[in-house]
C-alpha cells in the first residue's frame, strides 16, 4: 500500500545545489573553496537522495508542496520510485563527475562560472526527477536548458558559440511544444498531477489526444535526442569532456527520456495508450533510431562524435522498452536509465583521459594507447562489452529484459532490433579496442603524460558500477538492486503484478 509522507528532503535535495552554485560564484576564482563547496554539496545531495530509498522501496511517497499556482496544480515535489531512481543515478554521478571535473578543468578559464552552472544543472535535474506535476517539471526542464547553455559555450570559440545557439534553438522550441501540450492536458483533465497513473481518458477525443501526445513526445524528444530532433547533440560535443558527460549521462538527455516516461505512464497511462495505439508508432520510431544512429556512429572518426551517436541510439532503448506497455518492458526501461548512464560516462571519462595523456581525440589515433593507459582502456572495454550486450555486464540485462518484453508484447521484430544493434555496437567498439591493445605504438609517439588520479579513479569506479549493475539487476539481495527498484517502479505504474 502506498503511503504519502510530508518531507522536507525533496526540497533540500534541490536547494543544496542552488546553495553550492551561489557559494561557488561568491568565491570567484579561489580553487580551494570552489572544490570544497562543490564536493561538499555533491556529498550532501547524495546522502539526502539515498536516505529516501528505503522508504520508496517500501511504497512510501515523500512529498513537499508550496500551494496552488493554478486551481488543482501545486508547485511541489513528490518522490515516487521512478523519480527517486532517476535522482539516485544523477546524484551518484554528480559526485563522481565533480571529482573528475576538478582535475580535468584545472588551469582552464572561468572556473567559477563553470562549476556554478554545473551545480545548477544537477539542481534542476533533481527538480525534474521530483516534480509532482507537469507544471513543476516544465519549470525545472526549462531552467535546465538555461543552466546548460553556458557550459556548452565554455570554450567561447566560434564552434562553441554555434553549438550553443543550436542547442538553444532546439531545446527552447521543444519547451514551447511541451507548454502547448501541457495547456491542452489541463484543459481536458483539469489537473497536471503525475500521481494519477494516467490523467487523460478517451472522453477527450481522438484528435485532442493525438495532438497532446505528439506535442509532449516531440517536446521531450528534443532533449532525448529522438531523431529527427537530435541535431543539437553531436554539435554540443565541442564542450569540455565533463560537460559532455553531464549531457549524456547525468542530466540533459536523461531529463528528456524521463519526461517521455512520465507522458507514457502518468499522463496517458498504459491502458489508454494500448487502446489508442500511439505507443506502437513511437516504438517503431525508437527501433528505427536505434539502427540508424548506430550506423552513423560506425561512420564517425572523432571519439566523442562516435560516443554522441551511440548515445542517440542507446536513449531509444529506454523509449522502445517503455512503449511496449508490458511489465518486462517497464523493467528494461528503468534498468537502462542506470545502465546507459554508467557505461556512457565511463567512455566519456576515458576519452578525456586519452586527450589529456596523449593529446589524441580520433579513433584512428588509438594505436597502442592500451599499452600507455592499460587501466583506462580496460575500463573502456568493460563499457563497450556492456553496450554490445556481453553477459555479466549491465547492457546484457537491458537487452535480455527488452527482448523478453518484446515477446511478451507480441512484437518479435524488436528482438531482431536488439540483435542488429548488438552487432553494430560490436562493429564500432571492437576496432577501437583492437587498435588500443593490439596495434603497435607508432615510433614517433611520445610517452603519455601523467594524468591525475582524480581522473583515473572515476573511470575505474564507473566501470566497476557497470559490472555491479549487471549483477545487481538479476540479484535482488545485492546492494542497490536495480531489479528491486525497477520492479517497484513498475508496480506503482500498475504495469507489474503485485
Amino acid at each position: 500500500m502506498t503511503v504519502e509522507l510530508f518531507d522536507l528532503r525533496p526540497l533540500l535535495a534541490v536547494l543544496i545545489s542552488l546553495a553550492c552554485a551561489g557559494a561557488v560564484f561568491a568565491v570567484r576564482e579561489n580553487p580551494r573553496w570552489r572544490a570544497i563547496w562543490s564536493l561538499s554539496a555533491a556529498g550532501v545531495k547524495f546522502a539526502l537522495v539515498w536516505s529516501m530509498l528505503p522508504g520508496a522501496l517500501d511504497g512510501k511517497i515523500h512529498a513537499f508542496g508550496f500551494g496552488e499556482v493554478l486551481p488543482g496544480v501545486a508547485f511541489g515535489f513528490r518522490v515516487d520510485a521512478l523519480g527517486l531512481f532517476f535522482a539516485l543515478v544523477s546524484s551518484t554521478l554528480w559526485v563522481i563527475t565533480t571529482v573528475y571535473a576538478l582535475a580535468y578543468m584545472r588551469n582552464s578559464h572561468s572556473l567559477s562560472r563553470f562549476f556554478g552552472y554545473f551545480a545548477l544543472c544537477i539542481s534542476t535535474t533533481v527538480g525534474i526527477a521530483f516534480a509532482e506535476n507537469l507544471f513543476t517539471l516544465f519549470v525545472f526542464y526549462e531552467l535546465l536548458t538555461v543552466c546548460t547553455y553556458p557550459l556548452i559555450m565554455h570554450n567561447e570559440d566560434m564552434a562553441a558559440r554555434r553549438a550553443g545557439r543550436k542547442y538553444l534553438l532546439y531545446t527552447l522550441s521543444g519547451g514551447a511544444l511541451i507548454m502547448a501540450g501541457m495547456v491542452m492536458v489541463y484543459t481536458e483533465a483539469g489537473t497536471l498531477s503525475l500521481a494519477e497513473g494516467g490523467i487523460l481518458d478517451a472522453s477527450a477525443g481522438h484528435a485532442s489526444l493525438l495532438t497532446i501526445f505528439v506535442l509532449l513526445i516531440a517536446g521531450f524528444g528534443v532533449k532525448a535526442a529522438l531523431m529527427p530532433l537530435h541535431g543539437w547533440l553531436p554539435a554540443a560535443m565541442v564542450a569540455p569532456t565533463p560537460v559532455s558527460a553531464l549531457l549524456h549521462a547525468v542530466a540533459v538527455v536523461k531529463a528528456g527520456v524521463f519526461g517521455i516516461l512520465r507522458v507514457i505512464y502518468e499522463v496517458f497511462g498504459a491502458d489508454l495508450l494500448r487502446d489508442l495505439g500511439y505507443a506502437d508508432w513511437l516504438a517503431m520510431l525508437a527501433g528505427t533510431v536505434i539502427i540508424i544512429a548506430s550506423i552513423n556512429a560506425l561512420r564517425q572518426t572523432h571519439i566523442k562524435a562516435r560516443l554522441a551517436w551511440s548515445t542517440i541510439s542507446q536513449l531509444s532503448y529506454i523509449v522502445l522498452a517503455a512503449c511496449l506497455l508490458v511489465p518486462l518492458g517497464a523493467l528494461a526501461s528503468i534498468i537502462h536509465i542506470a545502465n546507459q548512464a554508467f557505461s556512457k560516462i565511463t567512455m566519456f571519462f576515458v576519452a578525456g583521459v586519452i586527450e589529456r595523456a596523449t593529446g589524441k581525440t580520433r579513433v584512428d589515433e588509438l594505436a597502442g594507447v592500451g599499452r600507455q593507459l592499460p587501466w583506462t582502456m580496460t575500463a573502456f572495454t568493460v563499457a563497450s562489452m556492456s553496450f554490445i550486450g556481453v553477459p555479466l555486464t549491465a547492457g546484457f540485462v537491458t537487452k535480455w529484459y527488452l527482448s523478453l518484453g518484446a515477446l511478451q508484447a507480441g512484437s518479435e521484430v524488436f528482438v531482431g532490433v536488439m540483435v542488429i544493434s548488438g552487432l553494430l555496437n560490436a562493429a564500432y567498439w571492437l576496432p577501437m579496442i583492437y587498435q588500443a591493445f593490439f596495434r603497435p605504438l607508432p615510433a614517433n609517439r611520445p610517452d603519455a603524460v601523467s594524468v591525475s588520479p582524480m581522473m583515473v579513479g572515476p573511470v575505474l569506479i564507473c566501470a566497476a558500477y557497470v559490472i555491479l549493475l549487471g549483477a545487481g539487476a538479476s540479484a535482488p539481495a545485492m546492494p542497490f538492486s536495480v531489479a528491486e527498484a525497477a520492479a517497484r517502479f513498475a508496480i506503482q505504474l500498475g504495469v507489474w503484478p503485485q
